[in-house]
């Protein structure tokens, strides 16, 4: 009898198996690729650190409508997920894993949840509805809170032209219409709206764990 996987770690191993068959050898050669160097080159020296006030933001909700983030958080603590875009399989997974399994245990701590992305208000839409998203999700247009936070990158080249050949681009689901995104990236945040831990993914198929959210939030 099979199980659902219980970790982000297993959805992506099971996932990865299948997309793999379904691109073919090539394709995901250059994906296989890609992963190795952003592993290489590691954790950029620029990403903000614990004991930083998280900078001030507006983004927009899936309705194009500005929400200053600070509103948003309402000087409640807060975990913060940055994620790529609702074209990114690895990010589904991970929120839909997050709706199920972080978000409650969230709320029974009065920890409001956000979940941020450069794409466009549509592209917010999209994902809140793909998995019926329980918690708020929000365009972050030019990435503009993600520079702020060190924590921009873009796609190679190859990817890139990987990504063409199965027939779309992430420039087209940006609020900016660019490449650049985040790393995949966790924060959790006081009431004062200072940063008490960050956790930063430079692969972008490696996430962060509940429990390792959670222990950072009971550690406020």
């Amino acid at each position: 009898m099979s199980t659902s996987p219980s970790t982000i770690r297993e959805s992506v191993t099971e996932f990865t198996v299948g997309f793999n068959d379904a691109v073919g050898p090539t394709l995901a050669a250059v994906f296989e690729r890609e992963q190795a160097a952003l592993a290489a080159v590691g954790v950029p020296s620029a990403v903000a650190t614990a004991g930083q006030s998280l900078p001030a933001a507006t983004l927009l909700a899936a309705d194009g409508s500005q929400l200053p983030l600070a509103d948003v958080l309402a000087a409640t603590p807060a975990v913060i997920v940055f994620y790529r875009g609702a074209w990114c399989p690895y990010c589904n997974l991970t929120l839909k894993h997050y709706n199920e399994n972080l978000a409650p245990a969230l709320a029974d701590r009065g920890v409001t949840l956000v979940a941020i992305s450069p794409q466009t208000p549509e592209g917010t839409e999209a994902a809140t509805l793909k998995d019926d998203l329980g918690f708020t999700v929000l365009s972050d247009p030019g990435n503009a809170l993600a520079n702020e936070l060190g924590i921009v990158t873009a796609p190679s080249d190859d990817a890139r032209a990987a990504h063409t050949e199965l027939g779309f681009a992430v420039a087209d689901s940006n609020a900016d219409a660019t490449p650049a995104i985040p790393y995949p990236t966790v924060l959790v945040v006081d009431a004062g709206g200072v940063i008490r831990w960050i956790d930063v993914h430079v692969d972008y198929t490696s996430r962060t764990e509940v429990p390792e959210v959670l222990a950072a939030v009971d550690a406020l």
